[in-house]
């Protein structure tokens, strides 16, 4: 006990400011590292992204309690939410909100009865992923004002429909923009807005797994979205 409490004479002021730290980031700001490639091109595995973790609320800090809300997550964001299935912090991409319609055919989405808007980028360029490099079509897709690259992994693409679904009032629809390597609402169902802890804003910097953790040239300051 005397141990303790000389440390908190002697070290207060730090101890202090690692406790306003921890619960800025966990309710006001944090940076996240991006694990995998499910969000390729738009995040690479090695990225680290700003979050802002008051865009749609203001949480109870280290919880998922929402103490006052003033928005939504809507169509276009990428956001960050703990799995519904096992709790870990996943980045993904809004694609329909509460009350839309959606599916997909031969990786055409439809939402509401309209096509999303789609046009192929590059038939063949090489994306880093966990495996290494793989080669993808980059296609650009239009979703209200976001504009921004998915990838199909011509010889992975098996998930490239799924039948009419509705979202929930309060849940949203989430997709990888790599749609062939992402564990998203296909698999693990609809979010609850409840679950999400911010919205993602751009790429600070990046560190390449592969050359020792060194920085990737041309990936600071990136947005998410054109």
């Amino acid at each position: 006990m005397n141990y303790l409490k000389t440390m908190w004479r002697d070290q207060k002021g730090f101890l202090l400011f690692l406790g306003l730290m921890f619960v800025f980031r966990s309710a006001v700001a944090d940076w996240n590292y991006v694990p995998s490639s499910s969000m390729n091109p738009t995040l690479v595995q090695g990225d680290r992204v700003v979050v802002n973790k008051l865009a749609y609320s203001l949480r109870l800090p280290f919880t998922l309690q929402h103490l006052v809300r003033w928005d939504a997550p809507q169509r276009g964001d990428v956001i960050t939410f703990d799995s519904p299935l096992d709790e870990v912090n996943l980045i993904k991409r809004v694609i329909a909100v509460g009350g839309d319609v959606i599916e997909m055919h031969d990786n055409t989405l439809t939402i509401n009865g309209k096509a999303v808007g789609r046009r192929l980028v590059t038939a063949s360029r090489l994306i880093p992923s966990e495996v290494g490099m793989l080669d993808a079509e980059i296609w650009h897709e239009q979703i209200g004002p976001a504009g921004f690259e998915t990838a199909r992994l011509v010889t992975h693409n098996r998930y490239r429909d799924f039948d009419p679904v509705r979202v929930p009032d309060d849940q949203v629809l989430v997709l990888g923009d790599s749609r062939d390597n992402s564990n998203d609402s296909r698999f693990i169902g609809f979010i609850d807005v409840k679950r999400v802890t911010g919205r993602a804003v751009r790429v600070v910097m990046s560190h390449d797994p592969q050359t020792l953790f060194l920085p990737r040239s041309g990936r600071w300051w990136l947005p998410l979205s054109s």
